[in-house]
């Protein structure tokens, strides 16, 4: 199949966002376009990429409690998740690459910036051939009265994304990269310096969750798990057994899986 697919045929537009610009304007980018992350490029030369996890590091970190979020600038928080492809290779190329990258950035022959390719991009075209079971990641969950301090820590620590929100067991909301950083953006704007300390501390998950949370039972498709993320613009669903939580199914798996 993928034989007569070529890059172009699947790749998307690429969204940029200038490494001067302030992290501010990359989140409401990478918001408003449903993407992350985004392409950090410098006088038309692309540098590196800019994530929801890494502006949520950066308005989390104590010692930018001082400096108002849109004096941040996206150089501060680049990274180099990304890798390189062009126009015509063929997209059994991209796909070992989107294993390993967030995100393959497209050249065309003159090595000029013409699209991206995302493990969206990918699932829009071909799914991978196995069970839902098979593609299961860890379920990590939370409880809804912890600390937000704790949950940004548990992300650094172990590298985390998302986190099942809980309550005495049940499922009751889910908490990611995303709403980590949307939360510390609007808690910088509107909190004075001299009490975010204190009041970042009792924020807690409740108070910044996504809920209710769009899960699957254990004997959905492929195809219905992959789709549904496509179409709500999400990137895991938790599967179900009931009320059980059984894992995760994310579209990093789902191209793992290819």
């Amino acid at each position: 199949m993928t034989e007569e697919i070529l890059v172009k045929d699947i790749m998307s537009r690429p969204v940029t966002i200038a490494k001067s610009a302030p992290i501010t304007d990359a989140l409401d980018k990478m918001l408003d376009e449903g993407v992350d992350p985004l392409i950090v490029v410098n006088h038309d030369s692309v540098v590196g990429t800019v994530s929801r996890q890494s502006v949520a590091d950066k308005l989390g970190t104590k010692k930018n409690s001082t400096i108002s979020p849109t004096s941040i600038h996206v150089a501060s928080t680049v990274e180099e998740d990304f890798t390189t492809v062009y126009l015509d290779q063929d997209l059994d190329v991209v796909i070992p690459l989107l294993q390993n990258y967030k995100l393959v950035v497209v050249y065309d022959e003159d090595h000029r910036l013409v699209g991206q390719v995302t493990t969206g991009d990918i699932l829009r075209v071909m799914r991978p051939q196995a069970k839902l079971e098979d593609v299961l990641e860890p379920v990590y969950t939370i409880e809804q009265d912890e600390r937000v301090v704790h949950w940004r820590r548990r992300m650094i620590d172990e590298n985390l994304h998302r986190c099942i929100v809980t309550e005495n067991g049940r499922v009751v909301g889910i908490v990611t990269e995303t709403d980590v950083a949307v939360a510390m953006r609007k808690f910088r704007e509107i909190v004075e310096d001299r009490h975010q300390d204190h009041r970042i501390r009792n924020l807690l998950i409740k108070d910044i969750m996504t809920t209710p949370v769009i899960t699957i039972g254990k004997d959905a498709t492929i195809d219905e798990a992959a789709g549904l993320m496509i179409s709500k613009g999400i990137s895991c669903i938790p599967v179900m057994n009931g009320d059980k939580i059984l894992g995760v199914v994310t579209r990093s798996s789902l191209v793992r899986a290819l």
